[in-house]
């Protein structure tokens, strides 16, 4: 009967503890309120079943309590029961994988109109290079990484000359313009993180991940790395920071392009555009 009594109030400290609590979502940044409303969709499924268990098992604690001169009966199958049981779970796990596996088609499809920029990881800060005037990014190989390279840039691709690069420093984005971001690693696994946008993704050695947003909101905004990566993980952090269109030309025209870094020919800054 004890037991019946703390499973009821578990479940309605628990509900209680949801709907009252103070620790929320950030308030978002990017397209991606898709990804709030799967998150809420999932908390009300996995909730509803949670209650409705638990308070089963708490009907079942009280309802068949112990009562002398009492025998329990033994009914090893009950095919009603098993069918019930199947259509429910399955309807339940449907319901759980429908919203993510749209939201995912969305993810991975990134629009036409979609700039690029590239973040490089690596024990442990966050690099990032853009593409200059050309509007594409030159090839890069770890293979070709210097102290003057830190980012492996091909010096013999023409279109690597005019890519920005961004070295453990701030990556400014504009509002309203979508962009995929491509995901580069240089050592291990590391995930670019950043809450308000709600969207991330692991950084692979030896591969190029992606996925795109577009900012809806001004403001700065951390970046986390969500995959351990060594004793340093906790420090691999960085800020994004997404400007107006005047003031996002104003940072792009004040960065230096792989050509000016290594000294392998001079562009003018000031006719760049941005991704």
């Amino acid at each position: 009967m004890y037991f019946a009594v703390i499973l009821v109030i578990l479940v309605l400290g628990s509900v209680a503890f949801h709907l009252l609590s103070p620790w929320w979502m950030t308030p978002i940044a990017s397209n991606w309120g898709y990804i709030d409303d799967t998150l809420v969709i999932t908390f009300w499924i996995t909730g509803a079943v949670f209650a409705a268990v638990t308070l089963f098992m708490a009907y079942c604690l009280f309802r068949f309590r112990h009562k002398e001169g009492s025998k329990a009966a033994y009914e090893p199958e009950n095919k009603k029961l098993e069918i019930w049981l199947t259509a429910a779970t399955t309807v339940g796990v449907a319901a759980l994988l429908a919203p993510g596996l749209y939201v995912w088609s969305q993810f991975i499809n990134v629009p036409d109109d979609a700039g690029e920029i590239e973040v490089v990881g690596l024990q442990w800060q966050w690099n990032f290079r853009l593409p200059g005037e050309d509007g594409v990014l030159g090839t890069s190989d770890t293979h070709l990484i210097t102290s003057d390279n830190p980012l492996g840039l091909n010096p013999d691709d023409p279109n690597s000359a005019d890519d920005v690069i961004i070295e453990a420093d701030d990556l400014h984005l504009e509002i309203g313009k979508p962009v995929k971001i491509l995901l580069r690693s240089i050592d291990v696994l590391h995930d670019f993180y950043v809450p308000e946008f709600r969207a991330k993704m692991d950084l692979i050695p030896g591969t190029v991940t992606y996925f795109w947003i577009t900012p809806i909101r001004t403001g700065e905004f951390e970046i986390l790395c969500a995959e351990l990566c060594g004793v340093g993980h906790a420090f691999m952090r960085g800020l994004v920071l997404v400007d107006t269109a005047e003031d996002y030309q104003t940072w792009l025209e004040e960065q230096s392009t792989f050509a000016e870094l290594t000294g392998a020919g001079s562009i003018k800054t000031a006719s760049r555009s941005g991704p």
